[in-house]
């Protein structure tokens, strides 16, 4: 097996990039060397396997939760103007991730009768930019394997719910969702420029939201309702005796919320989609960007490159506001 060729859709995979050669992948679908298959890519955080062919590559998308996708992935390409900015919520535009990283650890700590638990920094890309489930099912599997998701779940939304109650009247953590440096600068540029702009976030609205309005009334910027084109959680929680839209197993690294919020939020076109690009700071968001068929701009502060998925990007930029010099 040898991965020294142009990768469709990716080009050359520099070896230190932080993504490995396989012999087998897609549980036993897929052997390099067999059936066409030149090369299978596993990215730093093993959540995605990128299977290359000659002329193609697919993406099988792993999950804890017992729910593997396989995708085409597309060539991505920018051209000017660019139109349509797709901006994720935690890390990008707000800085929020140690708060919910806290919440997963505080959860867990809760499940194992453990007050003084600590997450390690090796789980740092297994706790960040994916769907509260598989954040969890990745703390179960290696801190608490007897207990289960369910319970979990049911944990981690208590305490959530009662840090957003506080937040949303007013107290809670003061530093819990802090705008991104640039972000409100940012913003305005692109409604300057005529350029459209969604959110776009992998959290349950009754986790997003109250991020949402936090950073907005700090930025005194008024409804975000009123001022983003589009917003799109993963929608609600699925509990007994209220409705929930099922976004815990389609969430980023999948490419639904992005092909949602630009296909049906702002109305882009398949053959529209080099006018638009998408902004993210965590690995799970830019492979979902890369999925859905945009070009994808890094953000520094996540975990992008620990998860090794850095050859999937057009560049890497400091912050927001070095993302606009790509817009003129």
């Amino acid at each position: 097996m040898t991965g020294e060729h142009e990768v469709p859709g990716i080009g050359r995979i520099d070896p230190g990039s932080g993504m490995r050669l396989i012999e087998v992948g897609g549980d036993g679908r897929f052997h390099a060397g067999r059936d066409g298959v030149r090369a299978i890519y596993l990215t730093g955080d093993e959540k995605v396997e990128f299977i290359t062919y000659a002329d193609h590559t697919l993406a099988y998308v792993r999950s804890a939760m017992g729910h593997p996708a396989i995708y085409p992935l597309p060539p991505a390409g920018i051209e000017k103007p660019v139109e349509a900015v797709l901006m994720d919520l935690d890390g990008t535009s707000v800085r929020s991730e140690p708060f919910w990283m806290w919440t997963i650890q505080s959860t867990i700590a809760e499940l194992m009768g453990k007050p003084g638990f600590e997450l390690e920094d090796a789980d740092v890309p297994h706790v960040s930019g994916h769907s509260v489930s598989e954040h969890l099912q990745y703390c179960i599997d290696k801190y608490s394997p007897d207990r289960s998701v369910e319970e979990a779940r049911r944990i981690y939304f208590r305490i959530a719910r009662r840090e957003m109650q506080a937040i949303l009247d007013g107290g809670g953590r003061a530093d819990a969702f802090v705008p991104a440096p640039g972000l409100k600068e940012f913003l305005l540029a692109l409604k300057d420029r005529g350029i459209k702009v969604a959110l776009v976030t992998s959290g349950l609205h009754e986790k997003a939201w109250p991020e949402i309005t936090a950073a907005f009334r700090v930025m005194g910027l008024g409804d975000p309702l009123e001022f983003y084109d589009a917003i799109v959680t993963a929608g609600s929680a699925i509990r007994p005796g209220q409705a929930g839209t099922l976004g815990e197993l389609e969430a980023k690294p999948h490419p639904w919320l992005y092909a949602e919020a630009a296909r049906v939020g702002l109305g882009i076109a398949p053959a529209s989609r080099a006018h638009c690009i998408g902004l993210e700071d965590s690995a799970a968001g830019v492979v979902a960007i890369r999925l859905a068929g945009f070009a994808a701009i890094g953000i520094e502060g996540g975990n992008i490159r620990a998860a090794g998925v850095e050859p999937l990007l057009r560049t890497m930029k400091a912050s927001l506001l070095d993302v606009l010099e790509m817009l003129r």
